[in-house]
């Protein structure tokens, strides 16, 4: 029988039940930024996914660059996401913790007056969301070269802080056009250092904070995700097919527990000169692919080979009950798009389930 989303698979030691995962979203519905049992029924409810990836979760003050978004770094901030870890555990389902950098896409006001910090002092187009609104992105500090063994620190500290929190594993953010996307792609990364300039100097960073992590929680538990085509936070490389074929290649041979490659931009839309399935061949471990999948799409693409798991995010977001409306066939609801971020349950824990009578 041909494996597809309703077949068994291991990842982390763990056995999922369905190869359907719920991909990281930002819902900012942690004011104190401290997940909350808000956050908990939030988790619990969408359980019937394989394995869930948890919206972003700054790992220092530093790191962060949003309102009222989670983090991983102090005693509170584990006892909290342990209500969310032990909700999701007691569904039967599997949880990973996103660790997750802002770097320039930050603003002044997180930081106590201090400039975000990047790979270089680059200004991102756009605006910066804050407590008081859209404010203008500033031109970011470039990292010394010193301070690069802290920012491996931080993730390495995260990486415990959520195994202590009741995780299964992290995933290492490094899409999107946040810290470690900053350092891989050269529209935002112009150093000089042995951080700048050729490919094996742009990823090591990622490699040096994918060791420092499966060090400390084992490799298995580790997975990484990128975005090679995504433009959002002003992203761009000059040939970011041999980059991240070069990413995945790297990455191979480490006994990670997955690459999750989100494989369309902020639209939805793929890049027909970018061929995803070369990363799938190069990576040697188990490919989680992300980007406007349907049920139909994510079984043909399992079936062929091209994926081993399918991440939805919009889909999980207003149909807690995903997986059995994909079983059956079942019509989904529709996702309200003002109150993705901020707010109360209005939006987040009040989508309706199919009725089991």
């Amino acid at each position: 029988m041909n494996n597809n989303l309703f077949s068994n698979i291991e990842v982390a030691g763990q056995t999922l039940n369905n190869r359907m995962v719920m991909a990281p979203m930002t819902r900012n519905r942690a004011p104190d930024n401290i997940a909350n049992a808000m956050m908990a029924e939030h988790y619990a409810q969408r359980a019937g996914a394989g394995l869930i990836i948890t919206e972003g979760t700054q790992l220092s003050e530093q790191a962060v660059g949003y309102p009222a978004t989670p983090g991983i770094y102090n005693q509170q901030q584990v006892k909290g996401w342990r209500l969310v870890t032990d909700a999701v555990h007691a569904k039967g389902s599997c949880i990973f913790a996103q660790l997750w950098h802002c770097g320039r896409i930050s603003h002044p006001s997180y930081h106590n007056g201090e400039l975000p910090v990047a790979p270089s002092a680059i200004t991102p187009s756009g605006s910066a969301f804050t407590y008081e609104g859209l404010q203008p992105f500033v031109e970011p500090r470039a990292l010394e070269t010193s301070e690069l063994p802290g920012i491996v620190e931080q993730y390495r500290h995260g990486a415990a802080c959520a195994i202590e929190a009741g995780f299964d594993g992290v995933e290492i953010h490094a899409a999107n056009g946040y810290l470690i996307d900053q350092f891989i792609r050269d529209g935002s990364n112009r150093r000089s250092d042995q951080y700048g300039g050729s490919l094996e100097n742009r990823i090591r960073l990622l490699l040096q904070i994918v060791s420092a992590v499966g060090n400390e929680v084992g490799h298995h538990k580790v997975g990484v995700r990128i975005s090679p085509i995504n433009a959002f936070n002003d992203m761009s490389d000059s040939d970011p097919q041999s980059t991240f074929n070069h990413v995945a290649t790297s990455l191979s041979g480490l006994g990670l527990a997955f690459l999750h490659v989100v494989e369309v931009d902020m639209t939805g839309q793929s890049d027909p000169d970018f061929d995803m399935l070369q990363l799938r061949e190069k990576f040697d471990g188990i490919y989680i692919a992300n980007g406007a999948y349907d049920k139909s799409r994510g079984n043909r693409s399992i079936a062929a080979g091209r994926a081993d798991l399918i991440a939805f995010g919009v889909p999980f977001l207003a149909n807690p009950d995903l997986p059995q409306r994909f079983r059956i066939d079942a019509p989904l609801n529709k996702a309200d798009e003002a109150t993705f971020y901020g707010g109360d349950e209005h939006g987040y824990n009040d989508y309706p389930v199919l009725r089991s009578d």
